[in-house]
């Protein structure tokens, strides 16, 4: 009886509110699409960015902006960033970091065009065999980059 009673009265506040009360009440996550890109030639796409801590070297991606879905977000970095498409993409891995509050959803591709650098956040790109990948690249990301290649080859 108590909990219809605390049900009825949740919904008789306005929708507005609920929402506020919501929002107030839960953790707040930034959100961001990755990928482990693929060409012709099974080899990964690793991107060396100006402002990403340590040594900089990491899958492409990016933030998503509100109301943006995670496979736009990744190919809207990807024009902007380095001038690609991609030719195919499927979800592959979602995790969640507690610093920052972050979900990264990533995704499996295989690249439709030529790497182009288009923007200041982006030094260097550069294809590598997978397991000739760069120094500085997180054990994290080396990781899931073997997971990919288990993947492609199932």
């Amino acid at each position: 009886m108590f909990k219809n009673l605390v049900g009825k009265v949740w919904r008789s506040i306005p929708i507005g509110m609920r929402r506020l009360t919501i929002r107030l009440t839960n953790t707040h996550f930034m959100v961001t699409a990755g990928a482990v890109i693929f060409n012709q030639q099974n080899e990964v796409l690793i991107l060396r960015h100006r402002f990403r801590a340590g040594s900089g070297w990491g899958l492409p991606g990016g933030f998503l902006g509100a109301g943006e879905q995670p496979l736009e977000g990744l190919q809207r970095e990807l024009r902007e960033e380095i001038g690609i498409e991609l030719d195919h993409a499927e979800i592959f891995w979602a995790r969640s970091f507690k610093r920052p509050k972050q979900i990264e959803i990533l995704f499996l591709g295989q690249v439709k065009g030529e790497v182009r650098l288009q923007s200041i956040e982006v030094e260097r790109a550069v294809w590598c065999a997978p397991d000739s990948l760069p120094d500085g690249l997180a054990k994290d990301q080396r990781s899931l980059i073997k997971r990919a290649v288990e993947k492609r080859k199932v």
